[in-house]
Parts: structure tokens; C-alpha cells; sequence
């Protein structure tokens, strides 16, 4: 990929930069060939998510927007986000990195003293000013305002079941938007959502999510009801910022603006009384409240660990309006035993909050969330290694970073092992770790909700695996083992004869 003024250019083909909608990068993807559209009939009861699922396992297979479905005359995209080539679309760079020095460019940054050095500084404060949200009056969100409430309805909207087990319909891609209690920092998470009836489904909130804590504080002021609303597709920033971990703190909004480079236009919601914005570039949104008093049974849900999560009480939401375009896409997802789409947002999080981790933790040279293990379940880091237990004191390090806390096992290598290669990471923890000196175990930690193997939901352990190289003073006694390696006049000698080894049939 490629980019130039304003325009990047992928596969020969230009693309406008930003985009600014989910229809704009539905065109995107199409004129890249990466998307597929059905047009045969289909259910979404277990047959879409089937399909994608296929299509998803079978790899390197487009997203796929399906045009007839029963029941619905919105149209449903899947897949979406299910490869990296298409997240580079979706994100209009090839370098995710790039993400999170832009935010750690911003945190570092301190207004100097001087009216010249000041001055210089106002082309920088400029472009933070560009990434700010702006407020508009209407967008396409717009086109169709519902308010009615015996006509509004979850029902009209052509919601999945995935699995045969799931206990019912479940909203997959919305983005819930809440706002902090007191500093009213606004919020975009990605929860799963059970439709229970028109007006009613129930909000999957794990409790170390920040829609979860937002929840919490309203509980426990005693207030009646916390506002929400669900954003059902927008531009592919917003969407991913509603699935990224972002630094606490960070407005939602912002963080999309960082990502586009240019800030999100928002619009108020209609029927919520604490001014929620949401964008207006949206295709659905759902506006309603949750009464911390109305508890109900969520699930079972077939997830992404494999395996269906049991049924758990968790809060109701309540519909009171419906914003949407007068001919919107619902965008979905669908989870399962991996590798599926949330395998690449994953990715793409990995990548983009690297520069993140290395600012806390200098030492890291490189980060990996094997897709395999559901990423919340191992991460993988190298480090440059100057002190003895230095891999020990990172891995505290990382579980005490915000989602890090949730990650299951950490295993930490040396500088010289691709954390992106499995078989250099198996090498490095057979040859340079003993289980008895260079494993940690901590017990009763947080652990991801979702974890089935943990004893207790929301509690387990944590292992940690020291992998690099041993110092004697870490308590390695035997003499200090050399690695085998070629010296570089026999590299260069094999190098200049390789044609004629096999007279140039390899």
C-alpha cells in the first residue's frame, strides 16, 4: 500500500482517505475484490453465521454482504475485518505501529516556555485539534428517527443466532457508548447483546470492562438507570476503536480521531437525557437505558475460547428510540473456536499498541497474542535483557497494564527469537528454561470472564515462563553454553557458490 496526498492506493486502485462511512469501505473493499455478495435467500437463524464462519476457516476469503435476508430488508455484512489486507483498508495503513506512536507522541508532548518555542508548537497543537470529535446537527444517522415507543423494536433488525446452543439472538458488532459518571469521558465497547423481546435485551458486561465500571458507579450513586446507546456499523476507525484497549482515560472518540487522523462528526442521541453523542456517520442506533435493578439470565453464548459460556445474570437494556439511515447495513461478527475475524482485530490491537508497551516497559523489542489462544489467554515478549530477573520484573509489569491484567500466561525470550515464529518460541523454551527456576505461578488473580478453565469465574492463576538466556547470577553454575553459529567467511564462500552446488536447478 501506498499513499499520497490524502489518497492511498491498493492494488493499483485509489481510495479516498478517510473513510468516513461503513458504506464507503464496503466500496473500498469491493474495488480491492475483497468482497463477496450473496444473493440467494439466507436465514439468521444459524445459517449466516455458518457461512462465515466457512468462509472464515477456509482463510484468505473475502467479507461477504448479504443481500436477501429473511425477515429483513436491511442488508448484513460479515466478515468484515477478517484479514489483515482487509484491515489495512479499514485502517489505511500497513504499518498498525504507526497508531501507537502517534499517542505516545501525544503524551509526551509539553507545552514549552517562550513565545517562540510556543509558536513552534502550533502546528502540533493543530493537528491535535484535528483529531477532536466535531458536533453537527444531523448526518445519515438521521435519515429515519424513531421515538414511538409502541413501533420501535429490536425485532426489525435481522439479528444472528450462531450456535444451535445460544440462548437466544444476539447483537455481535454494536458499539455500547457510555459516559464516565463524573469526568463524562465517553466510552465505545464491544459487548455481546441477547434480545429478550422488542424493547428488552440484556448487556453481556464483564466486570473488567469500562461500560461495566461506568455501570458500577451509577449502581452505587443509587441512581435509577444508566443512558446507553448501541452503534450498529460506522467508519471502520470508530469500530475499531470500540474493540481497542485504549490507554484509561482516552476518550473513545479521540482515539478514532487519532486513528483517522481527522475527528469523528457526532450527533446527540434523541431520547437520553445525558447528551450521548454518537457518530453520525452511523447506520443504526439504539438508544435505551439499563436499570441497575433489572437483572437477568444471559446466555448460554457459544464464544470465541470454543466453548459456550454458561448463563449468568447480567443488567437489562431498554429500548426507548432507533436512529438509522433510511437504508442501513447491520454489520455482524461471528465468534467460535479460533482462528476467526476477531483473530485479525487482535492482531491489528497487538501491532498498533506495541510502541504503547515499550513506553512503560523499554526493554520490550517485540509483543505477540497468538491467535490460538484466544489472545487473552498467552502473549508472548522479547526482551533486551540487561540485569538479572529482568523477564520476571516485565511480566509483573504487564500484568499490572489495564486488559494486560486478564492475560493468562506470559512468556518472555530473548532479543533473538521471532515471537512471531511458534517453533523459534518452542526452541527457546526448551533449550533456555528449567520449569523449576524459571516458572512463575500466582494464584487468585483476575482472570478473563470468559476463561473456561479458570476454577472460578473472574478468578484463576497466572503462569509466567522465563525463557531467556541464564546469567550465573540468576543461578546458572554450569559454564555459560555458546550457540552454534556459522562464521561469516563460510556464509559469504557458500553464498558466491550456491548456483553451482546444483548447477542452477533449485
Amino acid at each position: 500500500m501506498k499513499q499520497c496526498k490524502g489518497i492511498f492506493f491498493i492494488a493499483g486502485i485509489a481510495v479516498a482517505l478517510p473513510l468516513e462511512s461503513l458504506g464507503e469501505y464496503v466500496d473500498a473493499l469491493e474495488q480491492t475484490e475483497q468482497l463477496r455478495r450473496v444473493k440467494e435467500k439466507v436465514s439468521p437463524n444459524l445459517e449466516i453465521a455458518e457461512i462465515m464462519r466457512r468462509l472464515m476457516y477456509a482463510g484468505d476469503q473475502p467479507a461477504v454482504l448479504f443481500e436477501n435476508v429473511e425477515g429483513s430488508s436491511m442488508q448484513v455484512l460479515g466478515n468484515a475485518f477478517g484479514s489483515m489486507k482487509r484491515l489495512e483498508v479499514a485502517l489505511e495503513t500497513d504499518d498498525f505501529s504507526e497508531i501507537g506512536r502517534r499517542i505516545t507522541e501525544l503524551t509526551k508532548m509539553k507545552m514549552p516556555s517562550g513565545m517562540l518555542n510556543k509558536l513552534k508548537m502550533l502546528p502540533k497543537l493543530s493537528e491535535i485539534s484535528e483529531y477532536g470529535p466535531r458536533y453537527v446537527d444531523h448526518g445519515p444517522v438521521t435519515e429515519v428517527v424513531e421515538t414511538d415507543s409502541n413501533k420501535i423494536s429490536l425485532n426489525s433488525l435481522p439479528v444472528l443466532k450462531s450456535f444451535p446452543g445460544d440462548a437466544g439472538r444476539f447483537i455481535t458488532f454494536g458499539m455500547t457508548v457510555t459516559k464516565h459518571p463524573e469526568t463524562d469521558i465517553r466510552n465505545l465497547g464491544v459487548y455481546r447483546i441477547q434480545i429478550v423481546d422488542d424493547k428488552h435485551a440484556i448487556m453481556h458486561w464483564q466486570t473488567h470492562k469500562r461500560g461495566a465500571e461506568h455501570y458500577k458507579m451509577i449502581k452505587e450513586q443509587n441512581k435509577k438507570k444508566i443512558e446507553v446507546a448501541i452503534v450498529i456499523g460506522a467508519d471502520p476507525a470508530t469500530v475499531f476503536s470500540a474493540v481497542a484497549p485504549v490507554p484509561e482515560g482516552m476518550d473513545k472518540y479521540l482515539f478514532s480521531g487519532i486513528i483517522r487522523k481527522k475527528g469523528v462528526k457526532l450527533v446527540k442521541c434523541k431520547t437520553t437525557d445525558n447528551d450521548l453523542e454518537v457518530p453520525s456517520n452511523a447506520e443504526i442506533v439504539l438508544e435505551g437505558y439499563i436499570d441497575p435493578n433489572d437483572i437477568r439470565m444471559e446466555g448460554p453464548f457459544g464464544d470465541h475460547t470454543g466453548y459456550y459460556t454458561p448463563a449468568e445474570p447480567f443488567p437489562t437494556f431498554t429500548l426507548t428510540g432507533i436512529m438509522r439511515r433510511n437504508r442501513p447495513v447491520y454489520l455482524t461478527t461471528v465468534v467460535g473456536k479460533p482462528i476467526l475475524e476477531d483473530a485479525y482485530l487482535g492482531k491489528v490491537i497487538e501491532r498498533s499498541f506495541l510502541p504503547l508497551i515499550q513506553m512503560f516497559q523499554p526493554e520490550v523489542v517485540d509483543f505477540s497474542m497468538p491467535a490460538a489462544g484466544w489472545f487473552q489467554g498467552l502473549a508472548i515478549i522479547s526482551i533486551k535483557k540487561h540485569y538479572p530477573g529482568q523477564a520476571k520484573k516485565v511480566m509483573m509489569g504487564l500484568w499490572g497494564m489495564g486488559q494486560l491484567s486478564l492475560t493468562k500466561m506470559f512468556i518472555v525470550v530473548d532479543s533473538d527469537v521471532n515471537v512471531h515464529n511458534i517453533n523459534d518460541v518452542i526452541w527457546a523454551l526448551t533449550a533456555r528454561a528449567d520449569p523449576a527456576r524459571d516458572t512463575v505461578i500466582i494464584n487468585n488473580t483476575p482472570t478473563d470472564t470468559l476463561d473456561p478453565a479458570s476454577p472460578l469465574v473472574n478468578l484463576g492463576s497466572k503462569l509466567g515462563i522465563d525463557a531467556t538466556t541464564k546469567w550465573r547470577e540468576e543461578g546458572y553454575m554450569r559454564e555459560i553454553q555458546q550457540l552454534a553459529v556459522v562464521d561469516d567467511e563460510t556464509k559469504v564462500l557458500v553464498d558466491n557458490k550456491w548456483d553451482r552446488y546444483f548447477n542452477g536447478t533449485l
